[in-house]
């Protein structure tokens, strides 16, 4: 099998993935960040630090309004929450609000 072809079916793959989670509803800097979160969480309702989601490989080279203009998104939409008693900066990732 030629490369372009596996990477096509991996693509495929993926995409039925992100639809069967509702990523496919978040645009890709959203999905980005929110994946990155995760990936800094252990289990349910682990604390992230948004310093930490923002030096993650998947954001690190998004500029900061759309890294903030997404991390507001995926607020608004309960995917994250702040954190009890915290206003900003420190956030719980809401994967059970996805789709599974």
């Amino acid at each position: 099998m030629d490369r372009l072809k596996a990477m096509l079916e991996l693509r495929e793959m993926l995409r039925r993935m992100e639809r069967e989670v509702g990523l496919d509803r978040l645009s890709p800097v959203e999905q980005d960040v929110f994946l990155a979160a995760h990936s800094l969480t252990r289990e349910a309702g682990d604390i992230v630090q948004s310093e930490r989601i923002r030096k993650h490989r998947l954001v690190k080279d998004v500029s900061s309004a759309t890294y903030h203009r997404a991390l507001r998104a995926l607020l608004e939409l309960g995917l994250l929450e702040n954190a009890r008693g915290s206003r900003a900066r420190l956030y719980v990732v809401r994967s059970d609000r996805m789709q599974t």
